[in-house]
């Protein structure tokens, strides 16, 4: 089964200059991107209960994500010959989505895992890409500006499995000053089916839209407590995954 369901929880801690926590419960949706569901209450690149749109992620023009991803691997000397790919993503639910984070996990034909593109957006309408291979350490220099209360120069540590009957992604961020910020998202697996969208939905009935209120009611609370507000530099990185400046 290549499409899927995951429910389970994000997770910030922020620790330091002050502690700050706060824990949400959430669904990803596990897609084939050449096999996409066809199902009642999914739809692609047209309005459904649950919905997935090409530009909402990639070159965000709305065409196919494969050529765009060959692309990416290429660019990081990753040999795209014979690779297929899955995202993991929220979806679109009542026709609205921000994604903070999306990952696109490449795959030979045996199914062997052999590269990883995490697609990073923040709420200014920026967009980059960090690729690794599978089995490499996932390690980099932070490249794009995500949170107003965040500098500059910092470096990520990236660790995630496979997914399988269970989700684990699990972000580290560090400053000079030392480790800044841990982010987590555990999910469990259930088949992706018409009967578990809806109770999905049941259960999460705004997510999308908690997503964003989240993100801007958090960083109200992170400010209240002191935190030190760095501008967004211009210009914003391209979707394509070009560098930030």
């Amino acid at each position: 089964m290549k499409n899927a369901l995951y429910t389970g929880a994000v997770l910030h801690k922020r620790l330091q200059p002050f502690r700050h926590r706060f824990v949400y419960r959430v669904f990803s949706l596990l897609l084939d991107l050449e096999a996409l569901p066809q199902l009642r209450f999914f739809k692609h690149n047209r309005f459904g209960l649950l919905s997935f749109y090409d530009r909402d992620h990639g070159p965000r023009d709305g065409s196919p994500l494969k050529p765009w991803l060959e692309a990416q691997l290429r660019a990081h000397d990753i040999d795209p010959a014979g690779l297929s790919y899955q995202i993991m993503c929220y979806p679109r639910l009542w026709g609205f989505v921000f994604n903070p984070l999306s990952v696109y996990y490449a795959r030979d034909a045996a199914g062997t895992l052999r590269a990883i593109v995490y697609e990073v957006k923040n709420t200014f309408g920026g967009q980059h890409t960090y690729v690794f291979r599978a089995d490499a350490v996932q390690s980099c220099a932070k490249s794009f500006y995500v949170s107003p209360f965040i500098g500059p120069v910092a470096q990520y540590h990236f660790k995630f499995n496979d997914p399988a009957e269970t989700v684990l992604w699990h972000i580290q961020e560090h400053d000079p000053q030392g480790p800044l910020l841990i982010a987590t998202f555990a999910g469990q697996r259930s088949a992706l089916t018409d009967g578990a969208i809806l109770k999905a939905i049941a259960t999460h009935p705004l997510m999308t839209v908690k997503v964003v209120a989240a993100i801007h009611w958090q960083a109200l609370r992170i400010w209240l407590k002191g935190g030190k507000y760095h501008a967004p530099p211009k210009p914003q990185s391209k979707p394509n995954g070009g560098a930030a400046t």
